[in-house]
């Protein structure tokens, strides 16, 4: 990965030390804790980062924005989700989602997340607007388009080729909305 928005840091150091380093260095924004929001296009690497950032702390919890969609078309309303689970962790106290069961095609179980040091939301959607005074860090991943529909179709098999296109619609839509490349306070290409 390669950042387009320095950090004041060296170039070469990995994204992962750099997301961590400015996350740890700006006071807390979900309570005592603080939150990372990893976006960008579906298959852009944001899953990668978010696993590697997790391990790199240690004390870190991952939530899924494929788990908090209503299916293909739930990006536009994702912000319901991100207020039940982001603004009781402000508070200090639990938030939580519904699941969505991709093979069932509905919400499943609620969620709830306890209040941690680091959170990270991995996924389109998590630096929406709408929770942009919660975000700690907002990164921003992105990738030339053919290899992010190899990635794509890679995790999660052919089921998810019919949807690309509807699924790049929405992305496109949500993004322009949002600006959330724009705000984004640290760029990556994968």
């Amino acid at each position: 990965m390669a950042s387009s928005a320095p950090l004041g840091r060296r170039a070469e150091e990995p994204p992962v030390v750099r997301v961590l380093e400015l996350a740890r260095s700006r006071p807390p924004t979900l309570g005592a804790g603080r939150l990372v929001c990893l976006d960008g296009q579906a298959g852009s690497g944001k899953t990668t980062l978010a696993d590697a950032l997790a391990e790199l702390a240690g004390d870190a919890v991952v939530v899924r924005m494929d788990d908090l969609f209503d299916g293909w078309s739930g990006l536009a309303s994702v912000g319901a989700q991100l207020e039940s689970l982001l603004r009781p962790l402000a508070d200090g106290r639990p938030g939580s989602y519904r699941r969505y069961d991709w093979l069932r095609g509905e919400y499943a179980e609620t969620v709830t997340v306890s209040p941690v040091p680091l959170l990270i939301l991995d996924g389109v959607g998590s630096g929406s607007r709408q929770v942009a005074d919660l975000a700690t860090v907002l990164v921003w991943l992105e990738a030339p388009r053919d290899v992010r529909m190899r990635r794509g179709i890679e995790r999660d098999g052919d089921a998810f080729a019919p949807y690309w296109e509807q699924w790049a619609a929405a992305e496109a839509e949500h993004f322009a909305e949002h600006c959330t490349r724009e705000r984004a306070d640290l760029r990556f290409a994968t």
